[in-house]
């Protein structure tokens, strides 16, 4: 009897410990119309000087909240985003699928989630992410990579000025 009962504690303690709450997650917006949503990061983004990052993800995604938090907790990734990217969160989820929108973009769901789009101040699609290769694999991310995605899709990396000399 003892043993069950050890053996129960720790079950139980080990899902407290391995688990996350996502309860509190909600940074999707199943109702959100996604493409007047994008349209209207592209506006902001081309009057802005910057590019859109689009992470697409849901609120039951344990990867989107640890991107979320990773990016957010780093000053200077969080400095990155802020200067170079206006920054919508496209939902997918089974209340919203956001299929049309998705197809149009090579349907970047393949890659699971989150992924990103990197968009130009037209609309343009520049860039698809599998946010697996940003992963350090200990359900974190690394940030050597993450800086140096969002660095290298920036408005800045793409500006032909920069490369005159070269």
């Amino acid at each position: 009897m003892k043993k069950f009962v050890f053996c129960a504690m720790f079950v139980i303690a080990s899902q407290a410990v391995f688990s996350q709450d996502l309860s509190k997650f909600n940074l999707y917006n199943p109702t959100d119309n996604a493409e007047q949503k994008i349209k209207d990061a592209v506006k902001l983004a081309k009057q802005q000087n910057k590019h859109v990052l689009i992470q697409i993800g849901g609120n039951w995604c344990i990867w989107c909240a640890r991107f979320h938090e990773f990016i957010s907790n780093d000053k200077s990734i969080d400095s990155l985003v802020k200067a170079s990217y206006v920054v919508y969160h496209m939902n997918w989820s089974k209340e919203n699928r956001n299929a049309a929108l998705l197809a149009r973009y090579a349907f970047p769901q393949r890659f699971g989630f989150p992924v990103f789009l990197i968009l130009d101040g037209n609309g343009k699609l520049l860039h698809t992410q599998n946010s697996a290769y940003l992963e350090d694999g200990n359900k974190s991310y690394k940030k050597e990579e993450v800086m140096g995605f969002l660095s290298d899709w920036s408005p800045a990396a793409l500006d032909p000025g920069q490369y005159k000399d070269q």
